[in-house]
């Protein structure tokens, strides 16, 4: 190893050189330390300097950078800002979906859908947004054959690419009925340790809430507790605390 490199990883145990027999081969297994010692320098001599890792771009996911915000959320409007109870209840309820969820997960993902629903592929960005905001899924998908099944599968890359989705679609349009119910359906489905990406969409939706209910000039009442319930479950249920209403 040149010098250069030496001085970047010092040696935290220096070791000389051994003096062996000129019968030594590094090919067999040691027999003494000095050995051992002799064939570990060895081996580190023959390794290279920077080694670069070979990745198969194809195998990559795409829109995987993650950006994180550390930026809070707007207060909420004079007067409706959540009380501590209201919030603690919210939580309570929540985690009492998540384990209603989590019993009947394994019970639903056996079920075949009914033949007149289609589930969008994960990838299918457009899809998603039709088929959970109302509108008609038009596209047509290959017959499956006798032994193939559709079942309902909640793995976690789906949820957090329709959520990524819906996140992406609320950043440019108005907050609705339909919308918080999906919203809300996800953050059910998300399991816990969340992924970074999820991480990262959940602290994005939480301030996108509070971004359009300060700008939302007539306020309803609805509207306003539905994104004041998403806020406080990403900061309350999912441990983002610096995102949470502070109690009227």
């Amino acid at each position: 190893m040149e010098l250069g490199m030496e001085e970047l990883m010092p040696r935290l145990l220096p070791v000389d050189d051994c003096d062996l027999s000129e019968d030594f081969d590094p090919t067999v297994p040691p027999r003494t330390p000095q050995e051992y010692l002799k064939r570990v320098q060895i081996e580190a001599a023959r390794c290279p300097d920077v080694v670069v890792a070979q990745i198969d771009p194809k195998k990559l996911r795409k829109k995987q950078t993650v950006n994180i915000s550390i930026s809070g959320c707007q207060p909420a409007p004079e007067g409706y800002s959540p009380t501590l109870k209201w919030q603690q209840q919210q939580v309570a309820n929540f985690s009492a979906i998540r384990q209603s969820l989590n019993k009947h997960r394994n019970h639903w993902r056996s079920q075949n859908l009914d033949s007149n629903v289609t589930m969008p592929k994960s990838e299918d960005e457009e899809g998603w947004k039709k088929f959970c905001l109302g509108e008609r899924v038009y596209s047509e998908i290959d017959a499956l054959s006798d032994s193939e099944h559709l079942g309902i599968d909640y793995i976690k890359a789906t949820v957090t690419s329709v959520l990524e989705y819906l996140v992406s679609w609320f950043g440019e349009k108005k907050f609705t009925p339909e919308l918080g119910r999906w919203l809300y359906a996800l953050l059910a489905c998300l399991e816990k340790p969340l992924l970074p990406e999820a991480h990262s969409l959940i602290r994005q939706l939480a301030r996108r809430c509070s971004e359009v209910r300060v700008l939302e000039e007539n306020k309803n009442e609805e509207e306003i507790s539905a994104l004041n319930l998403i806020i406080c479950l990403v900061s309350r249920y999912f441990d983002q605390r610096d995102l949470a209403d502070e109690p009227s």
